[in-house]
């Protein structure tokens, strides 16, 4: 079975992260397109050896990259197109059915409350949205708070499948000589406290309240990894706060190195107030690291003493702070991976996937064994 993977950028984003990790385990022959800015994931995939075309979009209404789409599925012959994120989701659907394709299938990665994809939801996308989706065979949410969104906006039942995203547990345990390495890199001696986070640096984020609460923590440097149209902002009130020397905004990483740097990391935090999965929390977690976290549907899914290490915070400056200046006082700690961890495992996400392929295009799936 041969599949094509569409998706709007490949970035260092969580959705990106994702499909990089989920093809590594995916028993079909993958490739993939994105329509726009073949960042550091694409290298990651081609190192993989899977093969990253780009489509270069000139923007979100570009209409002449739907013939050019269209001609490139029809050339590879695929079996089953899977999109992933908004702008992905209703050129791919389209385009697949242009050019015949058996089976269209879709993740939903990025649906809020009221933004998808990081653009406020109106009228206009919900209604293209939910006009593209009827031109799939089935639409993946990453969690139940997705799915949940997805049939409170119409979208059938049975249509919907939760998969759950995934990480390789494995490559994030923590590894002592990569703390020793980074922590040099960094300037930040081993004594030092380091609050640590993950994302793009976006309003939803709101890493803004993570410099205001470390400017009450004069021992604590914070280092954060991601880009985003927010990095001037966060940069303007660190050097406001006076903390500009005990902040550290790395820009994206590649995917390789994050489990590196979480081993740097004594705290994790994920301050936004809306996810719709959660894989960094999972990652920290993963790392053995005490994770402070204002939303996480991933953990929110689970009983709690799956993650011991976890514990959920409100969205006030101060309540963080608390939490924070407790956590700090408790001295550096590394905690087994909990059981969370392992319940979220890529092989799960990846034979779930499979299944959906089988029954969108009525053939069985290859394994390194033979048939499923």
């Amino acid at each position: 079975m041969r599949a094509l993977h569409i998706i709007t950028g490949l970035g260092a984003g969580g959705a990106e992260q994702q499909l990089s990790t989920l093809l590594r385990r995916l028993p079909v022959e993958c490739d993939v397109i994105t329509l726009t800015n073949p960042g550091p994931v694409a290298d990651r995939l081609r190192a993989d050896g899977v093969r990253v075309g780009d489509l270069r979009m000139a923007g979100n209404r570009d209409l002449a990259a739907l013939p050019r789409l269209a001609r490139a599925i029809r050339a590879g012959r695929y079996d089953v197109v899977h999109t992933h994120l908004y702008r992905a989701c209703v050129y791919g659907r389209i385009a697949a059915r242009m050019a015949g394709v058996r089976a269209v299938v879709a993740t939903e990665h990025s649906l809020g409350e009221d933004r998808i994809e990081g653009r406020p939801i109106t009228a206009p996308t919900r209604a293209l949205y939910l006009a593209t989706e009827r031109l799939g065979d089935a639409t993946v949410a990453v969690s139940t708070a997705v799915a949940d969104r997805l049939r409170r906006w119409g979208v059938p039942k049975d249509r919907v499948h939760l998969v759950p995203n995934g990480i390789e547990a494995d490559r994030y345990r923590f590894d002592a000589r990569a703390r020793r390495t980074v922590r040099a890199r960094l300037g930040v001696s081993p004594e030092t406290v380091v609050i640590g986070g993950l994302g793009r640096l976006v309003p939803g984020k709101r890493f803004d309240v993570l410099i205001r609460a470390i400017a009450q923590l004069p021992d604590a440097v914070l280092v954060v990894a991601g880009s985003g149209p927010e990095r001037d902002r966060l940069t303007r009130l660190a050097a406001h706060l006076g903390v500009a020397g005990r902040v550290r905004l790395l820009g994206d990483r590649p995917g390789d190195e994050v489990p590196a740097l979480l081993a740097a990391f004594d705290v994790f935090v994920s301050p936004s107030q809306e996810e719709t999965f959660g894989l960094a929390v999972l990652e920290a977690l993963a790392s053995g690291l005490p994770v402070l976290h204002t939303t996480c549907p991933a953990l929110d899914e689970l009983p709690a003493d799956h993650a011991p290490g976890a514990r959920r915070v409100g969205g006030g400056m101060p309540e963080l702070t608390d939490a924070l200046r407790a956590r700090v006082a408790d001295g550096p700690v590394r905690l087994p991976q909990p059981r969370a961890v392992r319940h979220y495992d890529i092989g799960r996400a990846a034979d779930r996937l499979a299944e959906i392929y089988e029954r969108a295009t009525g053939t069985a799936v290859a394994t390194a064994g033979g048939t499923r």
